[in-house]
């Protein structure tokens, strides 16, 4: 991907249920989508089918594309269903068991027999190495050498595929994990060896360890997945010069990206919340609550002053979905978002108190719903959608998989309604209910925990799902305005068209600002810069194009947490500590409404060295016709009886035209559901604009 597009670029994502692809057309800004089954068995399957489609029915040849950029699920679901490969950590003596003893804190405190996630690396594969470095930053003792190749032998004796090392204080210096490296690597030709320092150089020894492991655990897997995806492009006559989504919204080359696959553990998301920024853009709406409900999850992000929240740190694998700390932490830079709920693919059933709880469990895209006809019997929340006529057999993917509604009715019958002595058309209103009512609350609660009120953004609704939800969700919710971009299934996918190409590096460096030295710091943020500047450049991207920001997480002293404060450079080239406070109390008065009468220090510096952000301005693809394509019965539950609901062809829709509600809009990708007492506009862009009464 380079500054002068002139070429056509792909973004593929692969979801739960389906794999999405979006090709865009630079030069006139035509943007086409494809959507094919996820094939979980091999995704590089799933993502070449859809890259060969969408090239036949546009009939593109393969040398005409510039870029592809990636996001994979892969990660993620290797350290949930724990597929990675047998492996192996090395720590510092006296904390072999760290990953057990974790923070020592619990996500249930009144639960007598609390499940914690199982560590990756089992007791006997956890080794442990004499060498100390103090807290400063000093030595206290080097690894021996020959002790070092003598651990070198049990490691192969255990048949270990990959190794974290991890050592105590090594975000202070990282000498002792590198001597160690050196001597293993020279040992074990062909065994994947991380460092913690390489990896997420940071404070917080439980976090940190995990953090590598949960690296070495998957980078096998995902290098052997990239590589053999980068072959058969090449073989289509592909560009072979692959780039991948990071969890942060930037992309990378996919040889930087197998260097530190964790990093692409929310890939896929942090696509739809790039995707979410633009249309919002386009729409003239800088605050938002971006909704993404696909197949398998809902996902809530929040955007403000145009720009997705981000953080530091990320929880994968929880033993209960919604349970803070009961999953595996990561250290790795993500935007800031949490997963809401159920997918459109989330199976519905009757808990033991006899109430409908729909998810965790998925029925993916293999067997699928109910009503996919591919053999899946249980319920879920797309057989409700159908049932309650939200959806239409006939015209779902544009009429190229027909969906069966006597098995929806059948599926959700036999779990649900005759359990339950219920209509099936008030059980499939039970599930639509429950995933709403919950997603709605947690949506609530993260802004809540953002400092900010849900009320005071506009929900922007993507995936597959969103916008059959998104109206009921704001209502709830408080919310008056919904807007559904074109194309909101794919839009993930879209999103990684318009991530620059971008690399965070994270250094600690814990000490009081008072006593801070700028000098040295201001050394340590050039070589940073260099560093990623050479990483940018190598995708390239012009030296003279790239920019670096700056930022730094922050507390009083002796308190828990900190914030992200964005640091001007000339600040810290100017030595300016007062100036450094002031955005410090700024920031925080802005989270928590006040400041305290206290010192403040340093946690930890981020760089981040971007190329320029794709300027895309998509055309919306209308076509002349009548919009109004016909009606069907809807089932809105407040007159507890089916509504007869016109049906509009959503690109047939002219800008401007006032439509009330209640009303359904079929795309390709999704179907946008609009209640009573309500209106919806399109924008010249295309974007829906949905007004809600009071």
């Amino acid at each position: 991907m380079t500054d002068a597009q002139t070429g056509f670029r792909i973004g593929v994502d692969i979801g739960g249920t389906f794999t999405d692809v979006v090709m865009l057309d630079p030069r006139s800004g035509r943007l086409a989508n494809e959507k094919v089954l996820t094939t979980p068995d091999d995704p590089a399957e799933g993502v070449l089918n859809g890259v060969k489609r969408i090239l036949e029915t546009e009939g593109t040849a393969p040398g005409d594309v510039q870029s592809i950029i990636h996001g994979t699920t892969l990660v993620a679901n290797a350290l949930i269903e724990r597929k990675g490969v047998r492996t192996a950590l090395v720590t510092t003596r006296g904390f072999r068991d760290v990953l057990e003893i974790g923070r020592e804190l619990r996500y249930s405190i009144y639960d007598l027999f609390i499940d914690m996630p199982e560590p990756l690396v089992p007791r006997v594969l956890r080794f442990e190495v004499d060498e100390r470095v103090r807290n400063d930053g000093t030595v206290l003792t080097s690894p021996d050498p020959e002790a070092v190749r003598a651990l070198a032998h049990d490691l192969r004796k255990a048949e270990v595929e990959a190794v974290a090392i991890v050592f105590l204080h090594s975000f202070r210096n990282d000498i002792n994990e590198r001597r160690v490296k050196d001597i293993l690597a020279g040992e074990l030709p062909g065994i994947t060896i991380c460092t913690s320092f390489e990896v997420m150089p940071q404070i917080g020894e439980y976090e940190r360890t995990s953090t590598a492991v949960a690296n070495a655990f998957v980078q096998p897997i995902f290098r052997n997945y990239v590589q053999r995806l980068v072959q058969e492009m090449g073989r289509l006559k592909l560009p072979q010069d692959l780039f991948l989504m990071l969890s942060d919204g930037g992309t990378v080359r996919h040889e930087t990206a197998v260097q530190y696959p964790i990093r692409l553990v929310q890939s896929g998301p942090a696509g739809g919340a790039q995707a979410a920024s633009v249309f919002g853009r386009l729409a003239h709406e800088d605050n938002l609550l971006c909704f993404d409900m696909g197949g398998t999850t809902a996902k809530a992000c929040l955007i403000q002053d145009g720009e997705p929240l981000r953080t530091d740190s990320f929880e994968v694998a929880r033993v209960f979905r919604f349970a803070k700390g009961s999953g595996l932490p990561l250290q790795v830079p993500v935007i800031d978002m949490i997963e809401i709920g159920a997918g459109g693919g989330s199976i519905a059933q009757v808990d033991k108190l006899g109430l409908v709880q729909v998810g965790p469990e998925s029925a993916s895209s293999k067997p699928g719903p109910a009503c996919y006809g591919l053999g899946g019997r249980q319920p879920t929340v797309t057989d409700a959608d159908l049932v309650l006529g939200y959806l239409d057999a006939a015209s779902f993917l544009g009429g190229d998989m027909a969906l069966d509604k006597s098995a929806a009715e059948d599926a959700i019958r036999q779990t649900l309604a005759d359990p339950l002595g219920l209509s099936v058309v008030e059980a499939a209103w039970g599930i639509y209910e429950t995933v709403n009512e919950s997603m709605a609350q947690a949506a609530t609660i993260h802004a809540l925990e953002s400092g900010r009120k849900v009320q005071d953004f506009t929900v922007l609704a993507i995936g597959g799902a969103g916008p059959v939800h998104a109206s009921n969700l704001a209502r709830r919710m408080g919310v008056r305005r919904v807007i559904c971009p074109l194309g909101a299934g794919v839009a993930s996918a879209f999103g990684f068209l318009a991530s620059p190409i971008s690399f965070e590096f994270a250094r600690a460096v814990i000490e009081p600002l008072a006593g801070l030295d700028l000098a040295r710091i201001d050394k340590m943020v050039s070589e940073l810069e260099a560093e990623g500047m050479e990483l940018v450049t190598s995708a390239g991207i012009a030296a003279a194009n790239a920019t670096t920001s700056v930022g730094v997480l922050m507390r009083y002293s002796g308190q828990g947490y900190q914030v992200e404060v964005t640091i001007p450079r000339d600040v810290i080239s100017n030595g300016d500590k007062d100036q450094i406070q002031t955005l410090f109390e700024d920031r925080y008065l802005a989270l928590f409404g006040r400041t305290e009468r206290m010192a403040a220090e340093i946690m930890s510096w981020r760089v981040v060295v971007a190329g320029p952000k794709p300027v895309i301005e998509p055309q919306a693809a209308l076509r002349p016709g009548t919009a109004l394509i016909g009606q069907r019965p809807v089932y809105f539950g407040e007159t507890g009886d089916f509504v007869d609901t016109p049906v509009y062809d959503r690109y047939c829709l002219p800008p401007d035209q006032t439509i009330a509600g209640p009303a359904v809009f079929e795309e390709r990708e999704s179907t946008i559901v609009m209640p009573p007492a309500a209106n919806a506009r399109a924008d010249l862009h295309g974007n829906l604009i949905i007004e809600l009464d009071p």
